[in-house]
């Protein structure tokens, strides 16, 4: 694996890839960092694919913006400067958690730019407020830590409280039968430690409901109710503790897939499923690339 670096303006932001040929792009969520996808870029390598996966704005003090918009508008441009400096024109993407949500609004505005789109735990968010909230009102619940990090100085502690105990917490909640090793938990504190970044990855939740940003919001909903113009792969834990699986049967129509749509249920796998079950998802992604490809030549 080598070090590289992506640049968008006055940000940068660091990578992790391995392998030569046509690019795959990860994009990991929260509280994670890039090393959740560790076990799928040497198998991407492997299989011929330049596999980068770089950190999301904010996760790192050299792409943390002096506004601190971590608006949904400003992480897609991001991956559309990573697209631009891959040296290819079209990519494979990929998009875990927050990752996933960038990754369809990316798909939705730049299909041109896409040889494909996975995403992981993340149906397409589009109708999940007007659609998936009505038909399983289970989700808000679920969903109650964005309404929490709204309060500032109340959830910037409690987070970081006891060592990020409640981050720890978060990971056993969202993948109830799995562990992340200790070693990678220390990693992800490491990177969580550093400076600015709590209150980057925060910002991503407190964008939505800014009352500043309401008119991008409608417009960003708007986009997101696009059809995609991209074979899509969509993976999903069957015990994700985060956002509960029965919202891809849902929200996952294939009259808004056109290029084509899979929904695979991953047995035995939480909100992590990358990391839970890392052959399994391997496997798949190189098995949609591939059939990707072969539907643009």
């Amino acid at each position: 694996m080598i070090q590289n670096k992506f640049r968008n303006g006055a940000l940068t932001f660091s990578v992790v890839e391995q392998g030569e040929g046509t690019p795959v792009i990860l994009l990991h969520g929260f509280p994670d960092h890039a090393r959740t996808f560790r076990l799928q870029l040497p198998a991407l390598a492997a299989a011929g694919y330049r596999a980068m996966a770089p950190t999301m704005r904010g996760y790192e003090p050299s792409s943390q913006p002096k506004d601190g918009d971590y608006r949904l508008e400003r992480l897609a441009e991001d991956v559309l400067a990573f697209i631009e400096q891959s040296g290819r024109e079209r990519v494979h993407l990929v998009g875990h958690d927050w990752g996933a949500v960038v990754s369809y609004w990316v798909a939705a505005m730049a299909p041109d730019r896409l040889l494909s789109l996975t995403t992981l735990a993340i149906p397409t968010p589009g109708r999940l407020v007007s659609h998936g909230l009505r038909a399983l009102p289970q989700q808000i619940l679920k969903s109650w830590y964005i309404l929490f990090f709204q309060l500032p100085l109340v959830s910037d502690f409690v987070v970081e409280f006891r060592d990020w105990a409640f981050v720890e917490w978060l990971w056993r909640r969202w993948s109830p039968d799995w562990r992340l090793p200790e070693a990678e938990m220390q990693a992800l504190k490491s990177s969580l430690r550093q400076p600015g970044v709590k209150r980057a990855a925060l910002g991503y939740y407190r964008a939505l409901l800014d009352r500043h940003s309401v008119r991008e919001a409608r417009a960003t909903v708007r986009l997101l109710k696009k059809t995609i113009q991209v074979p899509t792969l969509a993976l999903t834990g069957e015990n994700d503790g985060c956002m509960d699986t029965r919202l891809h049967d849902i929200l996952m129509k294939p009259a808004d897939f056109p290029a084509g749509l899979e929904i695979m249920r991953v047995s035995g796998a939480g909100h992590f499923l990358q990391q839970e079950r890392p052959e399994l998802i391997n496997q798949k992604l190189i098995e949609h690339f591939k059939a990707s490809e072969r539907r643009t030549l």
